[in-house]
């Protein structure tokens, strides 16, 4: 199947389009609101629920849901060992949970930063074993299992961010190992696409839900979303400039509804702005 229809299927587009969109069109749309701080809910991914952002294959709002529960953090493994996308996908949900650990540890959140480093162990990269055995990847789960030790532990900030380091370096190998196929603006594309909607998936959320966990997956999430558009914007734009200017408008929304690790006591963007803000990335990248 074609990357594109296999992306706008994994993300719901049309769901997404007659929630989002149309949704943010008429002002519509979760308000964002009143967010009741960081919550005394810590139970590890209570982001995971059926259908939003990181696991199930509910309507729409699982940013790459698992089709099929391939994967339980919503990754489409099965068809990882061969399309770029979907390896990429599973490595940037990877990324983007320890991203959000670093950030979360630095900002004084210990323990939340601990399951963040250790969640996709279980949510991705178990699942991923065949597929990193298939490429040549060496086994990456005991960094991140080290990292988590090391959160628990109370080590220094500079002790887990040299934690973070080494499991960065050693996604960057793996990235480098990645079926052939597609082009390098489209790939990313691709993977930037996801990402936000994990983002914006999860900021539907908050307005209901007031625990740490489903904040801090959006976070991350949106922090690999810039990071790779700055690697790869030029690619974009050159390939596809309305898919480069969909998402520059997209992530500008997003810094404004992630500003930091630390959940804000008010969520600052209304959700159907980044649900509408979403939905136009992924026309974009079909185009």
């Amino acid at each position: 199947m074609n990357s594109t229809l296999k992306l706008w299927t994994q993300l719901g587009l049309g769901t997404a389009l007659a929630g989002g969109l149309l949704a943010a069109c008429s002002g519509g749309g979760e308000a964002g609101g009143e967010a009741g701080g960081e919550g005394a809910t810590s139970q590890p991914e209570a982001a995971a629920t059926a259908g939003e952002g990181e696991g199930g294959s509910g309507e729409g709002e699982g940013g790459g849901a698992a089709a099929g529960g391939e994967g339980e953090g919503g990754v489409a493994v099965a068809d990882a060992a061969k399309d770029p996308v979907a390896y990429g996908i599973a490595l940037a949900v990877a990324e983007a949970h320890v991203a959000a650990a670093k950030d979360a540890y630095a900002a004084g959140k210990k323990d939340a930063a601990a399951e963040m480093f250790a969640h996709p162990v279980s949510e991705v990269l178990l699942d991923m074993d065949p597929v990193f055995t298939q490429l040549g990847v060496a086994d990456v789960k005991p960094l991140f299992s080290a990292a988590s030790d090391a959160a628990l532990a109370g080590k220094s900030v500079a002790e887990v961010n040299a934690a973070y380091d080494k499991i960065i370096a050693a996604l960057r190998a793996a990235a480098q190992k990645a079926p052939a196929g597609g082009t390098r603006g489209k790939v990313a594309t691709g993977v930037i696409a996801d990402m936000i909607e994990r983002a914006s998936a999860m900021y539907r959320r908050l307005a209901k839900d007031a625990a740490y966990e489903p904040y801090l997956d959006g976070y991350g999430f949106s922090r690999v979303a810039a990071s790779q558009f700055a690697a790869s914007g030029a690619a974009i734009k050159a390939e596809n400039p309305a898919a480069h200017a969909r998402i520059a408008e997209a992530l500008a929304l997003l810094a404004k509804a992630y500003p930091g690790a630390a959940r804000p006591a008010k969520l600052p963007v209304e959700a159907g702005a980044l649900s509408g803000a979403s939905a136009k990335v992924m026309l974009a990248a079909g185009s």
